[in-house]
This record gives structure tokens, C-alpha cells and sequence, in this order.
């Protein structure tokens, strides 16, 4: 369905109302507009119409959101005490140019389409099928909110000492509320957060780089006493803290008007945005050279706020948990209720309670303290269903058609992928898992789909021959 398609439905939408109507139909039209309700249509079952859709400004700033958070400074300044800064700066770099190029290839599908991750993956792993590979994903978006709730309550309990279990439930429960009010909670938390990362951030490393100087900093080497982390590796780590969202990317992107736009929030957010947040925390490390760095305790922007920040800003040092990690937190738990609303066939505000109050559980148990091996796990598992996908719909079927309840042919790519990903780790562990289980699962589903349709070809040349 292209978005010529798209606008031809709603125009002859439009018309059958006039023919039972049209004033009726008129207004139905403007009411579903949802321009003036705090809970608005969230088209969980249904692709986003025409006259829902959002500006490139409103689907950038969702997106931005996401990354321009204190997770991703953190992962930057661990990178860093990990390899030293010129490698994780080139490892950020590429890491972010491969998410941004798999964000723009998928979210173009949901701009183009109006589909959801769910809806889209019926097509791809079949209408039974897709809950297995929408169900999977949203339960990892999940972990993600639980890992970074989990944060919210460890860097509160580090700095002030306020208790971990209260403050994670106080900050579950306040993600949960920006996520019912929908997409645009979602852009109205990015339009406070973002800017206050932004501002905190640049100072954070200004400041800490004047107490050093740039020549030491691109220097640093890392920490001494630790292993230094192989540059795949380090790719993996960067790909995978967005592996999962950059593959439900429709669940954003199909607000778009259009794939240009699409590709434009997808642009300012990876290349830009992302790789700005993980310098912020690699630059603050790096300058500081801290014997043994631990970014998941106090080594982070907060405590940094907090030893080199005016009296002032300690009110600021407790709010900002909240915001930056309400921010992702919100995505997060947005995406997993889109994708298992459909999956069970409730609202997404309801789904979204369910999987908070699940979420918020599991944070309870210091979910965090595992954040790498998740990493790991990401890049094993999740990169080979964006393979699928980019495969899918841009060499076997351009557009959403109706498929048996299971293909198996996405099914055994995904084996692959994850099956190479599993060995790369394994026997070459300096090597990306994301990058090879990307490349096998794309190469495995286009070779399985053309020999699938040149069966099916031979099939029905033979069924020709036989009735002529």
C-alpha cells in the first residue's frame, strides 16, 4: 500500500460517506481527528490514516527521545574506560551509521504503509507466525524498560540513598502515565527531556574537558586494570542498545506523512543524535581518567552534577533521572503494548498497564546489573528479524499481502542468523554478533524466498502443461 494508496482509501472513505450522509461522515472524520483529546485513537489494529499522521517535527522529536539519555552517556563513557576513546569513537560511528541505515529501511515500510510492527510482521512470518517474532521483541523492548527503570532507582540510591524498590515503583508508574496518553505523550516528554539533555550534557563534557584538555582526551587509552573490549564487540554494543527499537521502527514511523520524512527523523536521530549522547559520557571519562570508572554508579552525568555542579543544581541532579529516563522508558513500554495489544487483542492502554505492572516487577530484582549480557542477547536474537524485513519488503513483496498462518521460510532464516550470530560468539568473539546475524538472516531468507517462488513457477508450468 503506497501512500498514494493510502490517500485514494481515506478520499473513497470520504465519498461512501457522502453517499449515507456526508455531513454525518464530515464529522466523524473531524472528531477522529483526535486533535483535542488527551487519550487519542493510538490505531493499535488498523494502519494510521491520512489525516492522523504527524509532522516531520512531531515523528523527529519522538525519536529523539529515545537515544538523548543518560543509558546511551553511560554506554559511552563504559565503551570508553573499555577501549579508549579513538577506538570507541570509531566504533560509535559505525555502529550508529548501520542503525540508521536499518531505521530508515523499516520505518519507510510503516511510513509507507501506515502498519505497526505487528501488523507488518503478519505479512512477513504469517498471520499466525508474527506472534512469535512481535511477541519475542516486545517482551525485549519490555526488559528495556525494566533495565532502565531499574537505573532510575540504582542512581537515585547511589547518590542520595533513597531507597531503590520505592523510587523504581515511583518511576514505573510515572513512565506508565506518559505512555496512556499515547504518541503524543511521547513527543511532549522528548520536548522536555532532549533540550535538558542537551544542556546538562554539552556542559558536563565542556566542564570536564577543561580540567584535562582535548589532546588527552582522544589519548586515553582506558583503564589499565580492565580487559580491553574488541572493537566488534563494542558495535554490537552500540547496535544493540537500539537493535530492538530500530527493528519495530514502523511502530514510530508509521505517524509519518510520508518515507521521506521517515528517513529525515531517522537521520537526526542515529548519525546525530545517538552518537552525540554516547560521546557526551566518553568525552566526561575520558577527561576525568578515572582508575576504575563504574558509569552505573556514580561515574555518570548525575554524579558528575553532583561533585562539580553549583549547590543549585542538586534539585535539578534528582529531577533529571526521571525526565531522561522517562523519556525511553515511555518508548519502550509504547512499543511492547502496540505490538502485544494486537498479539491479545486489547487497546494499547490496557496492554501498556499489564506490561508495566510486569515491568516494574521485574526491576524490583536488579534487572540492570545484567545490562551487558542483554546487550549480547540483542544482537543475537533481534537483528536477524530486521534482516527479514528489509529483505522482505524490498525484494519479495513490496506491499502487505495476505500469507499462510506460517511462512517458514522467515522462520528458518531467522535460524541462520541467530545460529551465526551464536557461533560468532562463541569462536570469534572479537567479531559483531549483530553485524553477522544481520548479514547471514538476509542472505539465507532472499536465497530460501527466490527458490521458494522458482518452485512455485515450476509448479505452475507443470499444472499448465498437464491441462493443455
Amino acid at each position: 500500500m503506497t501512500d498514494k494508496h493510502i490517500k485514494s482509501d481515506q478520499e473513497a472513505g470520504v465519498t461512501r460517506g457522502h453517499c449515507h450522509g456526508g455531513k454525518g461522515m464530515e464529522q466523524h472524520k473531524i472528531k477522529n481527528r483526535d486533535d483535542g483529546e488527551l487519550l487519542a485513537n493510538e490505531y493499535e489494529h488498523e494502519p494510521v490514516p491520512a489525516f492522523a499522521r504527524r509532522s516531520v517535527a512531531s515523528v523527529t522529536t519522538v525519536w529523539l527521545g529515545f537515544p538523548m539519555i543518560i543509558t546511551c552517556a553511560m554506554t559511552g563513557s563504559m565503551l570508553v574506560a573499555s577501549m579508549g576513546f579513538s577506538k570507541a569513537f570509531w566504533a560509535i560511528i559505525t555502529g550508529n551509521i548501520l542503525l540508521f541505515l536499518l531505521v530508515s529501511v523499516i520505518g519507510a515500510v510503516g511510513a509507507r504503509t501506515g502498519m505497526n510492527f505487528a501488523l507488518l510482521a503478519s505479512n512477513v512470518f504469517g498471520r499466525r507466525g508474527y506472534v512469535a517474532a512481535s511477541g519475542l521483541l516486545s517482551l525485549l523492548i519490555l526488559g528495556w524498560f525494566a533495565v532502565q527503570v531499574g537505573f532510575t532507582g540504582n542512581i537515585l540510591h547511589a547518590a542520595f540513598g533513597y531507597n531503590y524498590f520505592i523510587i523504581s515503583l515511583i518511576a514505573g508508574l510515572f513512565y506508565l502515565g506518559i505512555t496512556l496518553i499515547g504518541i503524543r505523550g511521547l513527543h511532549w516528554i522528548g520536548v522536555i527531556s532532549v533540550p535538558t539533555f542537551i544542556i546538562l550534557g554539552t556542559w558536563v563534557a565542556f566542564d570536564a574537558v577543561s580540567r584535562s584538555n582535548l589532546a588527552d582526551v582522544w589519548a586515553y587509552a582506558g583503564n589499565e586494570n580492565g580487559v580491553p573490549m574488541a572493537f566488534g564487540v563494542a558495535i554490537t554494543v552500540v547496535i544493540g542498545l537500539f537493535i530492538d527499537g530500530a527493528t519495530v521502527s514502523p511502530d514510530f514511523n508509521r505517524w509519518a506523512k510520508n518515507s521521506t520524512h521517515s528517513s529525515v527523523a531517522a537521520f537526526i536521530t542515529f548519525p546525530i543524535a545517538h552518537t552525540y549522547a554516547l560521546l557526551l559520557g566518553a568525552v566526561m571519562t575520558a577527561a576525568l581518567a578515572l582508575p576504575e570508572a563504574d558509569p552505573f554508579a556514580l561515574d555518570n552525568m548525575v554524579g558528575y552534577i553532583l561533585k562539580y555542579g553549583a549547590p543549585w543544581l542538586l534539585p535539578l541532579a534528582i529531577i533529571f533521572p526521571f525526565i531522561s529516563f522517562g523519556s525511553v522508558c515511555s518508548h519502550n513500554l509504547y512499543m511492547s503494548a502496540v505490538n502485544w495489544s494486537r498479539i491479545v487483542g486489547v487497546k494499547m492502554r490496557t496492554a501498556a498497564v499489564m506490561l508495566a505492572v510486569f515491568g516494574i516487577a521485574i526491576a524490583a530484582g536488579n534487572v540492570w546489573s545484567y545490562f551487558i549480557p542483554w546487550l549480547n542477547l540483542l544482537g543475537i536474537l533481534v537483528p536477524p528479524v530486521g534482516a527479514i524485513f528489509a529483505v522482505h519488503f524490498y525484494t519479495v513483496s513490496r506491499d502487505p499481502v495476505p500469507v499462510d498462518s506460517w511462512r517458514l521460510s522467515a522462520f528458518a532464516a531467522w535460524g541462520v542468523g541467530s545460529l551465526a550470530a551464536y557461533l560468532i560468539d562463541h569462536f570469534a568473539p572479537q567479531m559483531s554478533t549483530s553485524i553477522s546475524s544481520f548479514c547471514a538472516a538476509a542472505i539465507a531468507y532472499w536465497i530460501i524466498s527466490h527458490l521458494v517462488v522458482a518452485k512455485q513457477g515450476a509448479g505452475r508450468e507443470i499444472v499448465q502443461n498437464i491441462s493443455n
